[in-house]
């Protein structure tokens, strides 16, 4: 995958009324939300100030943004104040609270839990990958012996030519499917015009939404979406490594449509302005809202391009695109298919690593030869990994998690897609995948 979080950006804020934060006729309920809300992201704010990068975006009232670059608390006093809303939360009545309410204040009991356990770690305290996960992400990973993926391996081995080193011999064979640097551009835009296209034909996408790309270097993501507010995104493209040709229906997917780009603009139409729910114009990186974010946005690739439609794609309008040859598009699709089934033995090695039972070398071996890949790739995951931590399970988990609650509504390609814009549209907690 792509990681589509890194160091925030607050530029391109844009300006929400205070006046649309509590409706007209609000019950006492929904009043206490509303406060806790505001309060919530003023801590957000101010947490953002203490760790760069903790705000991914911001485009709620500019005062807020003002107030925590003036006077940022301490991290001492943030935690009593995520202290102080988990305590209003859990005391706030549900039955003063409309069903959509009641969701409204789940997803902000989750997003406070997050705060409090980041806020915890930037003061020191020490978490297990699996307990930093579950109060960060709001779920807990199931961590497998990495030998179980060992029978993957040799199923993969049968599939590419030659000889030796497996890991070796893929990355030689995905040489062959580099997007050439002069043809990057256009091959990319293709892919996300693509995306673009099959997802309009479920979604009604915000008026005017729109995006710009942009290609970068130096850093520890593949992609990325920066949100802007107003429907506008920015996507960058990391190219210090070479961009293989499945990467531009994965990017597009992703970072576009129906991945984050779709997901921000969704919520900010439809909760951010549609109700006044000014948590939504904030986006804490460590935090549920991310499970869901990277989950949808990973399993939007096989929504909008579900089986052979995919290679089918890539082989009769990227390929020609890349200079590339289109005979061989299945063998590869063949193999970026069974390569799939290893991406959960990324989580196993990083929380060995992170919890100190593997070394940075073992590290980097190991995600060479389960991620089947270069060593300087293997290291470039692994500084993402250093970065990022418990980050790294949003990508599978997040995706197996909302691949099986889409699908379980039914077969139809209609009904998927219409799950899927519930997702990325209402106050989805990672317990809502498990309905």
């Amino acid at each position: 995958m792509t990681f589509r979080h890194a160091a925030a950006s607050l530029a391109a804020i844009a300006t929400l009324s205070l006046g649309a934060i509590s409706p007209a006729l609000a019950s006492p309920g929904s009043e206490l939300l509303d406060k806790i809300a505001v309060d919530f992201v003023r801590l957000t704010l101010e947490a953002g100030e203490r760790e760069p990068g903790y705000v991914d975006a911001y485009y709620g009232p500019r005062e807020y943004q003002t107030a925590a670059k003036l006077a940022p608390r301490p991290v001492s006093v943030l935690r009593k104040e995520a202290d102080r809303l988990q305590d209003l939360l859990a005391h706030a009545p549900d039955k003063q609270l409309t069903a959509d309410q009641r969701r409204r204040k789940l997803f902000l009991k989750g997003q406070v839990k997050a705060a409090q356990t980041r806020l915890a770690m930037l003061a020191g305290d020490k978490f297990s990958f699996q307990d930093e996960a579950q109060g960060l992400f709001g779920v807990r990973p199931a961590i497998k012996p990495l030998n179980t993926y060992d029978p993957i391996l040799a199923r993969l081995d049968k599939l590419v030519p030659g000889k030796g080193d497996l890991a070796a011999r893929v990355d030689a064979f995905q040489a062959n499917y580099v997007i050439p640097t002069d043809r990057l551009e256009p091959v990319m835009k293709a892919g996300i015009a693509a995306c673009k296209a099959k997802t309009e034909e479920h979604i009604k996408l915000p008026e005017g939404e729109r995006f710009d790309l942009s290609f970068v270097t130096k850093k520890p993501w593949s992609g990325y979406n920066w949100y802007q507010g107003g429907a506008h995104s920015l996507i960058e493209i990391n190219t210090d490594l070479p961009i293989y040709i499945s990467r531009a229906l994965d990017l597009g997917c992703h970072e576009g449509y129906p991945g984050h780009h779709v997901l921000n603009a969704l919520l900010e139409e439809k909760l951010t302005k549609g109700k006044g729910w000014v948590e939504f114009s904030v986006y804490p990186l460590f935090s549920p809202q991310s499970l869901i974010a990277e989950g949808s946005a990973n399993y939007g690739i096989a929504l909008a391009f579900p089986g052979k439609t995919k290679t089918d794609f890539e082989r009769d309008k990227l390929y020609p695109l890349a200079g590339l040859d289109p005979k061989t598009a299945a063998a590869y699709g063949a193999l970026m298919d069974a390569k799939a089934a290893l991406a959960q033995s990324e989580i196993t090695i990083a929380a060995a690593y992170l919890d100190g039972k593997m070394t940075k070398p073992q590290a980097v071996k190991a995600l060479a030869k389960y991620g089947l890949t270069s060593v300087a790739r293997a290291e470039k995951r692994l500084s993402f990994i250093e970065a990022y931590r418990a980050y790294i399970i949003n990508y599978s988990l997040g995706q197996d998690l909302v691949r099986a609650h889409v699908e379980r509504t039914g077969k139809s390609e209609s009904a998927r897609w219409a799950a899927m814009e519930r997702v990325i549209s209402e106050p989805t907690t990672p317990a809502d995948l498990a309905k």
